[in-house]
């Protein structure tokens, strides 16, 4: 495991940087908790426990990619974006590593705020804004909607991974060198493979909800389109 860990591993990053991202991850998950809230209803609460389920599932096809630790995985946060909303679907993400982390041993505990930081919260921030782009660019069809599924999971996956060179380059325990570049490459050109992959599993899982239950598709609802004032009528002249 020690070998193996899904997450970034104690030792990796020093303390005082992981203490300072944790501190981060702490009041942004807050944050969250209070905006998610207003979103949470009958049909929101249940989702939310199922997505944090299925990301749990997937989040253990684990990818060894760095010495002393580190490797890649599928995450979720695109996933839940689309299907619970960002704040929620943060928090869902969030609670799958701390179980991870805590019940299985899956990255270190002292680490949890910086792969909280990469994969609750940068990676499923990164997936909202391409989803709330996409979703008013491409038309509200079944093809449109694997699109912004899998182009949103493909980048933030890889935005993920370049939060921990980042941190890395912040407080790295190892000296590489001069060679961050070099590590950088690495991640983003593996987990762009990853990414791919959960592109593929969130494009059909979205669809296949989209298809049988479109209510349930938190980003359908969230995002409508824009609908155009109606023209005053104009009379008498005026203007």
């Amino acid at each position: 495991m020690e070998t193996l860990a899904m997450h970034i591993s104690n030792g990796i990053i020093d303390g005082p940087v992981a203490a300072v991202f944790a501190a981060l991850a702490l009041a942004a998950l807050t944050f969250c908790v209070l905006r998610g809230r207003r979103d949470l209803d009958d049909r929101l609460a249940p989702m939310a426990g199922l997505v944090a389920a299925f990301i749990f599932a997937v989040q253990m096809l684990n990818f060894p990619i760095f010495t002393a630790g580190v490797s890649g995985h599928l995450l979720g946060g695109a996933l839940a974006a689309l299907l619970v909303g960002p704040w929620v679907g943060a928090l869902c993400v969030a609670v799958v590593l701390v179980v991870q982390a805590l019940v299985f041993g899956d990255g270190g505990v002292a680490m949890l705020g910086l792969n909280i930081t990469n994969m609750a919260l940068l990676g499923t921030a990164a997936a909202y804004l391409l989803i709330a782009l996409l979703l008013r660019v491409l038309p509200r069809t079944r093809a449109g909607l694997a699109v912004t599924a899998f182009v949103s999971a493909l980048v933030s996956v890889v935005v993920a991974s370049q939060g921990f060179v980042l941190e890395y380059w912040l407080g790295g325990t190892t000296d590489l060198g001069g060679n961050l570049a070099g590590l950088a490459g690495t991640m983003a050109g593996v987990h762009l493979l990853i990414g791919i992959g959960e592109g593929l599993i969130t494009a059909t899982t979205v669809v296949t909800v989209a298809k049988v239950r479109p209510d349930l598709v938190y980003a359908l609802r969230a995002l409508k389109p824009a609908v155009p004032a109606p023209a005053v009528p104009v009379a008498g002249g005026a203007r």
